[in-house]
């Protein structure tokens, strides 16, 4: 993806003049202003996102991160470093708000900064895991597999069992982007990176994907 511009007070413009819109997470109609003019830099997806959540000003964007809650220590740790990465660029977290990968991510999250939003599946917010900064009490078990998955603009799996392959169901299935990281499922339609930095860089093209020129 190319044709990406920061403007100096931070705004982000498409080559043919169009401005992110950070409340709608949408490009607007062109404009007369000329992106690669004085002042205008050219710069890539992820920049242009973090300068995004750098503004302060975008309506937060829910990524759901998913795994097993008996992690093993890889996953624990990868899930612990996207946490982190997500909250620097400015995304909100959806998790399970149990143990696991959820309390990895949510602890990341929690330590940088952000906010991590706990889909819980008993009626009580007091079972979130201690770093989960909003805790939704859903009181309908395992079937809150189904909001994680539809509430997320994208997902993000580390590792996978039973809980999790559910969710990355559902999320292919409500045409979501799901994204794999370490031992996730390597399935056909799961776009696996090696690492925290490719998840990002792939959530920041999805974001600012390109606009329509019809």
């Amino acid at each position: 993806m190319t044709g990406l511009f920061l403007a100096p007070e931070g705004a982000v413009y498409s080559a043919d003049g169009r401005l992110f819109d950070v409340w709608d997470w949408n490009w607007t109609s062109p404009r007369n202003s000329d992106p690669a003019g004085t002042g205008f830099r050219a710069v890539e997806p992820l920049e242009a996102l973090r300068a995004i959540g750098a503004g302060g000003k975008a309506r937060k964007v829910p990524i759901g991160v998913i795994g097993p809650r008996e992690a093993n220590a890889e996953q624990i740790d990868l899930a612990y470093s996207l946490g982190r990465a997500l909250a620097e660029l400015g995304l909100t977290v959806i998790c399970g708000g149990k143990n696991g990968v959820m309390q990895a991510v949510a602890q990341g999250v929690h330590e940088a900064g952000g906010l991590c939003v706990g889909l819980l599946p008993e009626g009580d917010w007091r079972e979130a895991n201690p770093y989960v900064d909003l805790p939704i009490a859903t009181g309908i078990g395992k079937a809150r597999n189904v909001l994680i998955a539809q509430s997320s603009a994208a997902l993000v799996a580390v590792g996978g069992q039973y809980g999790t392959l559910s969710e990355i169901a559902f999320g292919l299935h409500f045409d979501k982007p799901v994204f794999g990281l370490g031992d996730a499922p390597d399935l056909a339609d799961i776009r696996k990176a090696a690492s925290v930095e490719e998840v990002c860089q792939g959530l920041a093209e999805y974001l600012l994907r390109r606009p329509s020129l019809s």
